[in-house]
């Protein structure tokens, strides 16, 4: 049996989808997958083993340039390639109009999250089965892909206490050219509240250096970012590595020792090969988006609070963080 996903971007939320991926081969034997995503993140779903086909779309370029799409007749391509294969079964587990409207070209019966549950509830007009699961503001992103899949092809949820299994081999990742131990470092986000302040990323490279024996790895990806990485690495002795795909990034998450993270979709990455994880939360709310799998901790600012806020800042001590790196360094020799 062929299933069409149709999950578009970005990053994490690609990742978000690869446990229920995992559920889905585990309980219905053959089973194997499409994947549509924006070609920028076209990679990720290669990575599963379950993945035939990854289509790419630029959904963003054809909006901005219609005529330009048409005359090119990359629509055209992808449209064509689309519709090469009937599925048995279409699921959009992002929930967006434009996801919708994606899975609507698909040659076969589309599922995807009710009116309820849709982060934009008018993509349900798009399904012909729309499917009951938590809002994604009552929930985990994880949980809610697991919970949607388990409905639209009709096996048994397994537990969701567990630690959830994206279904990725570490060892299918380039592995890094590096002498000695290492933690990852994973500074650069998107909001500025996100962000931890340089000097705690200085003092905790000096920590980790002197009193663990881990070199600081810097990973970057804008001008910003390199400049704040090569800021903190001069502090610490730290590596900055130079811009790497994400396949080649994989090969020095999956190698860490630990990975300190902010709340960006690389620390996602890091939590589905299971590398010992710390990921640091002031803005957002980890029960929702946070980084999950085994070997993951969170910390927050504000552990009382339960709605997101782009005003509150990270606001989190090097020493909580310290103390919070301990025990996990000490249960997962690696």
């Amino acid at each position: 049996m062929h299933v069409l996903i149709v999950k578009t971007s970005s990053l994490g939320d690609l990742i978000h989808a690869l446990p229920a991926v995992q559920d889905a081969v585990q309980a219905l034997p053959g089973l194997r997958f499409d994947w549509i995503a924006e070609r920028p993140f076209a990679e990720i779903p290669g990575w599963h083993p379950a993945i035939d086909r990854v289509l790419g779309c630029d959904l963003r370029a054809w909006r901005r340039r219609p005529l330009q799409t048409w005359r090119s007749g990359d629509w055209a391509r992808f449209r064509d390639a689309l519709r090469e294969r009937r599925y048995a079964q279409v699921i959009d587990a992002q929930g967006l109009l434009k996801s919708a409207w994606l899975a609507s070209r698909a040659e076969g019966p589309v599922s995807g999250p009710d009116f309820r549950s849709a982060r934009e509830p008018l993509a349900a007009l798009f399904y012909e089965r729309r499917l009951n699961v938590p809002a994604h503001d009552r929930a985990h992103a994880v949980e809610r892909n697991r919970r949607l899949f388990a409905q639209a092809l009709g096996y048994a949820l397994p537990d969701l206490a567990a630690a959830p299994d994206y279904g990725l081999d570490p060892g299918r990742f380039p592995r890094p050219q590096i002498d000695g131990r290492y933690a990852m470092f994973l500074h650069g986000t998107t909001w500025p509240s996100k962000r931890w302040p340089l000097e705690h990323w200085q003092t905790l490279g000096r920590w980790l250096a002197t009193t663990q024996g881990l070199r600081p790895v810097l990973a970057w990806g804008s001008e910003a970012e390199r400049q704040d990485a090569v800021a903190i690495a001069r502090q610490c002795d730290g590596l900055v590595l130079p811009r790497l795909g994400l396949t080649a990034l994989g090969g020095w998450l999956a190698q860490a020792r630990v990975v300190v993270g902010v709340d960006t979709g690389l620390m996602h990455f890091a939590a589905a090969l299971a590398t010992p994880g710390l990921s640091l939360y002031g803005p957002t709310l980890p029960q929702l988006t946070g980084a999950v799998g085994r070997h993951q901790h969170w910390l927050q600012a504000d552990a009382a609070v339960t709605t997101v806020d782009r005003e509150r800042a990270l606001d989190v001590s090097p020493n909580r963080v310290q103390q919070a790196l301990l025990p996990l360094l000490a249960e997962t020799p690696r």
